[in-house]
């Protein structure tokens, strides 16, 4: 695809101040981490945890439904991938959290690979269907797999604390925040490359792509690869965090709906706005488990889409004409 035809589009530039990006997340990063010791309350960690997760679950949907215009309603099968990856590989081989989330990333990338095989020609809603259908069976597969517990669950016994590390909430908070910064950057990458480019023309108009030249086929098939990755990635610490996993919280509702809902909040189609959904929705749904109840986390998010497709239909980031698609 020409220039011209890349700039007519609006399709973001290659290049970018990837130094600055990443000098920033550092300064940021330890900022939290200082910010969170000194408030010195262990719940902080677990709760800055839960955000965390949902900015890479968030991130890792936006890199096919935001830039390649592919809905994945099976984000909680991916998710469960590498939940399950940490299970079976804890039970198996007694490995640690770190271990388990290198292997639930190639996990998930073979099964989002096979999944962009059997369903990348298919469009629209039923595409969509599809990837709910599949998390429908990975649950099906899990509830008669005895050995990660089947329908009854896994208890994981995770350390009291990791040197240097004064808790183990602590350890998993700098854990996730470190996948958060990968997941992003990752996001930001393709974004403002060709790969973003070419997933922006497929987005706009997949048979005008093709015709020009793009191979959307392979770029969907990359898209799938690395989304499917980092949701897994996203589950692998949960069963740590939790303590306890069984196929009802592993393949919940929420993880679903929430990955869906943060991007097109904060701006599908940039790298940004699913950060800025995370950080706010997940945030709103913290403070009502504290002060009300969890039970209201999924009326909250109904609330704030419902109010932001009227609103801003192309969501915070489109409010400053910085971009986002629906």
């Amino acid at each position: 695809m020409s220039r011209r035809t890349a700039a007519d589009l609006g399709l973001p530039r290659a290049g970018g101040n990837h130094l600055g990006f990443w000098a920033g997340a550092l300064l940021l990063s330890a900022a939290l981490v200082v910010g969170l010791r000194l408030v010195g309350n262990e719940y902080a960690w677990f709760a800055g945890y839960f955000i965390l997760q949902y900015v890479v679950l968030a991130t890792a949907w936006n890199i096919l439904g935001g830039y390649a215009g592919y809905v994945n309603f099976g984000a909680a099968g991916f998710m469960a991938v590498g939940a399950y990856t940490t299970v079976a590989l804890r039970k198996a081989f007694g490995l640690d959290l770190l271990p388990c989330i290198v292997a639930a990333a190639g996990i998930g990338a073979l099964v989002g690979l096979g999944t962009g095989y059997l369903t990348l020609r298919l469009r629209g809603v039923y595409f969509a269907i599809a990837t709910l259908s599949l998390a429908v069976l990975l649950h099906t597969v899990v509830v008669n797999w005895s050995y990660v517990g089947g329908s009854r669950g896994a208890y994981v016994v995770r350390p009291q604390s990791i040197p240097p590390f004064a808790s183990y909430g602590e350890f998993l908070f700098v854990v996730m925040l470190a996948l958060s910064v990968m997941a992003v950057g990752v996001a930001r990458w393709i974004e403002l490359s060709r790969v973003g480019r070419g997933l922006a023309a497929l987005r706009d108009d997949e048979r005008a792509a093709e015709a020009a030249g793009v191979p959307t086929l392979r770029l969907k098939l990359i898209a799938t690869t690395l989304s499917a990755a980092l949701m897994a990635v996203a589950g692998a610490p949960l069963p740590y965090y939790a303590g306890y996993l069984n196929p009802e919280s592993a393949f919940g509702l929420a993880y679903s709906v929430n990955a869906i809902a943060m991007p097109l909040i904060g701006g599908a189609g940039t790298w940004l706005g699913p950060v800025i959904g995370a950080v706010l929705l997940a945030s709103l749904q913290q403070a009502a488990t504290v002060t009300i109840s969890s039970a209201a986390n999924l009326m909250i998010v109904g609330v704030v889409l419902v109010v932001f497709v009227v609103a801003a239909p192309r969501g915070i980031l489109g409010l400053f004409g910085k971009g986002g698609h629906r």
